[in-house]
């Protein structure tokens, strides 16, 4: 096989000016080079000539170029010429999971936490037809920025001429392979050069929690899920051998992080005007320092992709039956953006004779609803605690306020704790307009969205405090359902939303 077509210096394109080789084998090599068009450090991958699995490697790239997921490391060009092909995607730099597990085994929700993202970005890749295949601890990074990046999706099986008859069996079964590394510092089956091979009983790795102390049982119970057989391990759960699955098991048993220190100022609402006359929005959240980030302080995109996403929903449609009137004129003096809110009818509208008094019914509880258990649970009964300084929110999404093109909606559900008639629900929301939120009422919360619940409001708009009427709705399960995030203040590209408190008013 002839020599490399470059060298340090070489510039493809008349834009890419190769500057390090960074890895190779035999066919390729993979480059450190710089973008002189847009003055950004980019991977290069170029190829020997008569390399023959130009044409897959090419193909693969191509297939990799259409995920938008943010986790994913993306292909930006690829020149298809049989003698000067190349391939250039995103610089990823930051440690690899390799690297992290230099010290010593992850904390285990920091472990858990990365392989969930991982395995939803990969749900995402999946749903678009395209898998890895070769996941390694160095195909793991976690960037200076603080998020997760997965390199080489497709680009490496095509180089090495790796295939599989189930290829999301095989994606699962690697990135259990790396849950087990994350949790123990060891690698099950196999060997990989920097960890040392798991313990085994029988054939079998024992488990996470047979290797080091302290890891969740849930988080345990997954990994085995993954690796072992049924009974192996001491686990009875079915076998997960998809990423969507995956992801979906890890987001139900990550431990939620500690709860943050007192804040002296609200996060957003009501304390003060800003100086666009919005009260400070929620700051953006930072991830722990030296690991993985933990649930609630994440960023999901979907993955980059989208899950089919992991929770990609298709909504019933919901015949919408409102009174469609505003909120007080000050609360839209502040809250002009956006579009209009269907909400109760103004004071001057109302009829002259005096309506009955709505009784306040306190709910029984507050849980997070939606795809993988919906986001940040632990903060969810914040949102009934008749405190206008604590909230709770949805984790943070890149790319589309359409929660990163992963799914259709996530919000909170309140267990009223019986059947009630339910006239009027009002929600503080977040100060930044433009989330797009619907109340809904039903007697059905063992779903993913309120399929089946009726609707007794909704807005494009919602921020600070809206109260949403209809006609009265029966029943015991009160929906908080977000369809569309407001921008993050503070964070460009993110989008989230906050809710402070819900008061539910009607009879029971």
């Amino acid at each position: 096989m002839s020599t490399f077509i470059s060298e340090p210096g070489t510039r493809l394109g008349g834009r890419y000016r190769l500057e390090d080789r960074i890895g190779a084998s035999s066919g390729w090599a993979a480059w450190k080079a710089i973008d002189e068009t847009l003055a950004r450090a980019v991977t290069v991958l170029t190829f020997a000539r008569g390399f023959p699995r130009i044409a897959d490697a090419v193909t693969a790239a191509r297939a990799a170029s259409r995920l938008t997921d943010a986790r994913l490391a993306q292909v930006f060009d690829v020149e298809e010429d049989w003698d000067h092909a190349y391939v250039v995607m995103e610089w990823v730099g930051g440690d690899s999971l390799d690297d992290l597990l230099a010290d010593g085994p992850l904390d285990p929700g920091q472990g858990a936490e990365l392989i969930a993202q991982s395995a939803e970005a990969l749900a995402c890749a999946h749903a678009a037809g395209v898998a890895h295949l070769c996941l390694t601890p160095e195909s793991l990074r976690w960037t200076a920025g603080g998020g997760v990046k997965i390199v080489g999706l497709g680009i490496d099986a095509a180089l090495a001429g790796v295939t599989a008859d189930d290829p999301a069996l095989a994606d699962t079964q690697s990135l259990g392979k790396l849950l087990y590394a994350a949790l123990t510092a060891h690698w099950p089956g196999g060997e990989w050069p920097s960890l040392p091979p798991a313990p085994e009983v029988d054939g079998h790795p024992r488990s996470p929690r047979q290797v080091r102390a302290g890891v969740p049982a849930g988080i345990d119970e997954v990994c085995c899920q993954v690796l072992l057989p049924n009974g192996h391990g001491g686990h009875h759960g079915p076998p997960l051998t998809t990423p969507a699955t995956l992801a979906t098991a890890l987001n139900r048993v990550i431990p939620a992080p500690a709860a943050p220190p007192p804040i002296t100022s609200p996060r957003g609402y009501p304390a003060g005007l800003d100086a666009d006359g919005l009260a400070p929005g929620p700051p953006y959240r930072q991830h722990r320092a030296g690991g993985p980030p933990r649930r609630g302080a994440r960023s999901r995109n979907t993955m980059p992709g989208g899950r089919p996403p992991v929770a990609t929903r298709v909504m019933a449609s919901i015949a919408v039956v409102l009174v469609v009137a505003a909120v007080g004129v000050g609360v839209w003096t502040l809250g002009h953006h956006g579009g209009t809110p269907h909400v109760n009818n103004t004071p001057s509208q109302q009829p002259t004779h005096s309506a009955p008094r709505l009784a306040v019914l306190p709910a029984d509880s507050a849980a997070a609803f939606g795809p993988s258990g919906g986001d940040n649970p632990a903060q969810a009964p914040l949102a009934i605690d008749n405190s206008a300084t604590t909230d709770w929110y949805t984790d943070s999404y890149q790319q589309s306020p359409h929660f990163g093109n992963l799914y259709g909606g996530t919000g909170l559900v309140l267990d009223m704790g019986k059947q009630v008639k339910v006239s009027s629900v009002t929600v503080t929301f977040g100060s930044v307009p433009g989330a797009h939120v619907r109340i809904e009422v039903g007697n059905d919360n063992t779903g993913t969205s309120p399929n089946g619940a009726a609707t007794l409001g909704h807005t494009t708009n919602a921020v600070r405090t809206m109260t949403f009427t209809g006609h009265p709705v029966t029943g015991r399960f009160v929906f908080i359902w977000f369809t569309k995030l407001a921008p993050q203040r503070g964070a460009a590209g993110h989008f989230q939303a906050d809710v402070f408190n819900v008061v539910v008013k009607g009879s029971s």
